[in-house]
């Protein structure tokens, strides 16, 4: 479980090297990398949100309780599967117009492990400052672009001139996701409750 998380962290650049020898599949990624790892963004801002609250200046905190967190958390956590698999979707988009692009599979692959210092990241929701939250985001995302830039030529077998480009799109589509997963996650954990409440006043 978790063979490669500490490796592409550490020494991506070998790492990288043995998961393409390895062959993985999209089952065994998401079982033993993805789904475990996702888990530590939703886990840590469930605690957060129920232990602490949301801290949002001026002394406003916005505490849920736990059921509405857990519906919280089960949603926010299906949005960074999904996520997953779309970005996935766009360098293999990208990667067609190369001689020899690399499969879908491979795609999807690479993009869950390079979302992997966005999900380490998430640790820092168990006390949830929203400018402590959008640091850890900015460090995990410039440590995700590094992996994208060394990541492409040597996993997806794409040279580095044409995988710089391909590298440059899929971060600022990356860029993109991230914004949106914060939103929806002060929207969920901040304001859950609150829409919750007006859906079913409404």
């Amino acid at each position: 479980m978790l063979t490669h998380a500490w490796g592409i962290l550490a020494h991506p650049k070998r790492e990288w090297q043995q998961i393409k020898e390895e062959r993985e599949t999209l089952t065994h990624l998401y079982e033993h990398h993805v789904l475990l790892l996702a888990a530590i963004p939703v886990v840590c801002s469930y605690i957060g949100t129920t232990q602490v609250g949301w801290s949002l200046g001026g002394g406003t905190t916005i505490q849920l309780g736990y059921l509405d967190a857990l519906g919280a958390g089960i949603v926010f956590y299906l949005v960074i599967l999904a996520a997953v698999y779309a970005v996935g979707k766009v360098i293999r988009y990208m990667a067609k117009r190369f001689t020899r692009p690399p499969s879908q599979s491979q795609c999807i692959v690479f993009a869950g492990y390079v979302a992997t210092p966005m999900f380490v990241s998430g640790i820092v929701a168990v006390y949830p400052l929203i400018w402590l939250c959008m640091l850890a985001g900015v460090i995990g995302l410039c440590y995700t672009a590094y992996l994208l830039y060394i990541g492409i030529p040597s996993f997806l077998g794409i040279d580095s001139e044409e995988g710089f480009i391909v590298s440059s799109v899929t971060l600022a589509i990356g860029v993109l996701v991230l914004e949106a997963l914060l939103g929806i996650t002060v929207l969920l954990w901040g304001y859950g409750e609150r829409i919750i409440l007006s859906l079913i006043g409404g």
